[in-house]
């Protein structure tokens, strides 16, 4: 029944409401000191990567530009959750981008269910209004990790964005309002469900003038988030999250190569708790203030960024921590870079980043925020063919109060029987990691595209336990090959082998070879399909909670 609902409730919604991709700009051709990037808000269909589910180096590609690229942004996408839920794989570059209306619809085993739609209307030459709707899910049997269990699972997640633009002569102003939705229950050692729902408001300003020596970007979100907890063995009991989070910069010109920036960033963080127990963590309202003064230069030789993270917290935590935000890349013989990087700054484990470590968590404690003290880089990227690139690297990365799961086991005795159930928790602990990685990719005439990397990290940490999940190495393959017109293959593998414990052992490590495709049967209409796990392995992206076996999904979509 909850299936039912749950699938004719998305694909009603997604039939009245008109909505579209946003339309390609077109670019120039790029050489190797001017290169122009345009990030259009496109689905992204792939399952994030299970070792970005903790905080891992972000080690940043070198790009060579003599004037910053500017980017066309809309809402961002949901992205599908839990990481073993099954989405389809579309190529971007097939897809053609002059029609405002498109819309999408598929279903595979394991219930997965993929509806999405969107539309822009391109109100006059100063207005545009974005309309974006997703929902995603499954319900099926899944066999508990190490336990004789099946588990009846169902997750669903819904998005729903608006977005509003007027371009004024020198300023851009933007309007946007984000509602998201999640369903889906626990394992059966810790019965019951959740429901999470989330609605922000947002204001924008950009200005857009560049002969005026002064620049600036700012905006204000109002953010709310609304947890229900309803693990029938702990508690039944509602926490809520109302954020006012305001950032922004300010960029002076000095010279056609180099600029003053300063940045800020400030969230107000209030809670509203209902706690039937006296023991469950007190939510400190707090708010964070992070400051980010820098210079940059950037010439036909050097890419400088030389600034500092100074960060302030009031109510909870370390009062004031400093990190590095320093970028250097030097360009030689064309195309060999150079690059060495120091950064950091604070990650606020507000609910929202909670859900990204992991939907499943029932924290107990209290929650402090992820301080990365130190993310330093080395490396040396290359293209000594035309679509060939190479970028080997290596650093070290320093984390305070670095998030992790972790599984508790407890017992409750009633009228003379002794009940025994698990839950998972949030601890923090400080760690570490030396790292160092290769990565190769391949482009051929938009007919066949590779990407190769692959990642070695050697981590520690005061708590070992918080090592469970960590990837101790990683190899990602992804190729995309278009052999005839309108038809795209792709094919991809991730491996990521995990830390062993002592006395705890290693959970398996991540083993997924996945395949998808998309042909244009008919001008606005394509078939898509994907498969997943094609090897039927079994491992755990989110600690006790399995992820589905071989499965597949495929439908139709519609450019109108």
């Amino acid at each position: 029944m909850k299936r039912s609902i749950y699938i004719a409730g998305g694909i009603t919604l997604a039939t009245l409401m008109p909505f579209a991709l946003q339309a390609q700009t077109q670019q120039t051709k790029d050489t190797t000191m001017t290169r122009t990037v345009v990030v259009e808000q496109e689905y992204n269909p792939n399952i994030m990567d299970a070792s970005k589910v903790n905080v891992l180096p972000k080690v940043e590609e070198p790009a060579v530009v003599k004037k910053k690229a500017e980017y066309a942004v809309t809402p961002l996408p949901a992205t599908t959750i839990p990481m073993g839920m099954m989405s389809p794989y579309l190529i971007s570059k097939m897809q053609p981008n002059t029609t405002p209306g498109y819309i999408r619809a598929g279903y595979g085993n394991y219930g997965n269910l993929d509806v999405f739609a969107n539309y822009l209307f391109r109100l006059s030459d100063k207005d545009k209004l974005n309309v974006r709707f997703q929902m995603d899910g499954m319900d099926g049997e899944l066999d508990m990790p190490e336990e004789k269990l099946t588990w009846d699972a169902y997750y669903y997640r819904t998005r729903a964005n608006i977005d509003y633009t007027h371009q004024f002569s020198r300023i851009d102003f933007n309007l946007a309002a984000n509602f998201g939705l999640s369903n889906f229950n626990l394992a059966p050692y810790e019965p019951g469900k959740q429901k999470f729902t989330e609605g922000d408001f947002h204001i924008g300003l950009k200005s857009t003038d560049e002969s005026y020596p002064v620049q600036f970007k700012a905006e204000t979100n109002l953010m709310m988030y609304n947890r229900q907890n309803n693990n029938t063995l702990l508690f039944s009991d509602a926490l809520g999250e109302t954020q006012i989070h305001t950032k922004g910069v300010v960029s002076g010109t000095i010279s056609d190569e180099q600029t003053i920036n300063i940045g800020a960033d400030i969230r107000n963080i209030f809670y509203t708790k209902d706690f039937k127990t006296e023991d469950l963590p007190v939510y400190e309202d707090r708010t964070t203030l992070a400051l980010n003064p820098y210079y940059e230069l950037n010439n036909d030789s050097w890419r400088l960024h030389i600034g500092a993270n100074v960060d302030f917290s009031f109510g909870a935590g370390k009062t004031l921590r400093v990190s590095p935000d320093v970028t250097a890349q030097y360009v030689f013989s064309d195309s060999y870079v150079l690059y060495a990087q120091a950064t950091g700054g604070k990650m606020v484990n507000d609910l929202r980043r909670l859900e990204r470590i992991s939907p499943y968590l029932l924290p107990l404690g209290t929650i402090h925020d992820t301080y990365e003290q130190l993310n330093a880089t080395i490396g040396f990227k290359a293209s000594p063919c035309t679509g060939l690139w190479l970028n080997l690297y290596g650093g070290y990365q320093d984390l305070k109060d670095d998030a992790f799961q972790m599984q508790q086991a407890d017992e409750e005795t009633v009228d003379g029987e002794t009940a025994y159930y698990q839950f998972q928790d949030l601890g923090f602990t400080n760690s570490h990691n030396v790292y160092a990685g290769l990565k190769i990719s391949y482009d051929y005439k938009d007919i066949f595209a590779f990407t190769i990397d692959g990642t070695y990290r050697n981590w520690d940490a005061k708590e070992e336990y918080a090592l469970l999940l960590k990837p101790a190495y990683e190899l990602k393959f992804d190729a995309t090959l278009r052999p005839v017109k309108g038809l795209g293959i792709h094919l991809g593998y991730n491996y990521a082998g995990r830390e062993e414990i002592k006395d705890l052992g290693k959970l398996s490590a991540i083993n997924n070879l996945y395949a998808g495709a998309e042909y244009n049967v008919f001008k606005g209409v394509s078939v898509y399909a994907r498969l997943n796990n094609l090897l039927n392995q079994e491992y755990q992206y989110y600690l006790g909670y399995p992820t589905e076996g071989f499965n597949f999904l495929g439908g139709l979509s519609f450019r109108f």
